[in-house]
């Protein structure tokens, strides 16, 4: 029984849990950077007066900075198995998931403050920062994790290595028989008792080293 749910949880690690931790730690780095970035740029630290220091400006550039870094992030850590072999498609994918979840977060906003009436600050924090992160987030792994970085995607690198190790197997060639080496049962070495022909044997009447009588 224990050994049946090792083997379940360990199934699970590797196909699901493992995945998820390093997509949430890629994620949080990610967040780390954006609202940095956000902040940096809003205060003018890498000058005042331009497009940069707006809020629609430092967000746009701080989420574009997080996105890229999330990309390779997950390309080369979380999903790096079962990277593309087609970076500039897969990266189009990524930012169209990634759009994706900003629109589920921007969604639960509009729903919570535009129609159901919830228009504090708390309310809308909770609505787009907790219940559409975590919405979004789900919705960006499962699509990273089956869609983008799918194994099933023809120019993924564990899909190639499949095909050809599949190749391989399909196309190599048997080694000939005479040029195998015979096993003697057991393990032993093979003999030459096969090759060695059996002594003659004493012809009727005679005994071994006996000449016959009358000779």
């Amino acid at each position: 029984m224990t050994t049946t749910v090792g083997s379940a949880f360990a199934r699970l690690w590797h196909g699901l849990l493992a995945y998820l931790v390093k997509f949430g730690v890629v994620g949080l780095i990610g967040l780390v950077i954006d609202v940095v970035l956000f902040n940096l740029l809003r205060l003018g630290v890498f000058g005042d007066d331009h497009w940069a220091q707006s809020a629609i400006g430092a967000k746009t550039i701080s989420t574009s900075v997080a996105i890229i870094f999330n990309w390779l992030g997950n390309r080369y850590w979380t999903f790096r198995r079962h990277r593309r072999r087609n970076y500039v498609r897969e990266f189009v994918e990524y930012a169209i998931v990634s759009i994706g979840g900003m629109l589920i977060a921007l969604a639960c906003l509009w729903i919570s403050h535009h129609w159901l009436g919830y228009t504090s600050l708390v309310a809308d924090n909770i609505s787009s920062n907790v219940v559409g992160l975590a919405l979004g987030t789900a919705f960006r792994f499962l699509l990273y994790r089956y869609w983008v970085f799918g194994h099933h995607r023809s120019d993924g690198l564990s899909n190639l290595e499949r095909v050809e190790e599949a190749q391989r197997t399909l196309f190599e060639e048997p080694t000939p028989v005479a040029e195998r080496e015979p096993v003697a049962p057991d393990g032993d070495a093979s003999t030459d008792t096969a090759a060695t022909p059996p002594a003659p044997r004493p012809s009727a009447g005679t005994t071994a080293g006996t000449p016959p009588p009358g000779s």
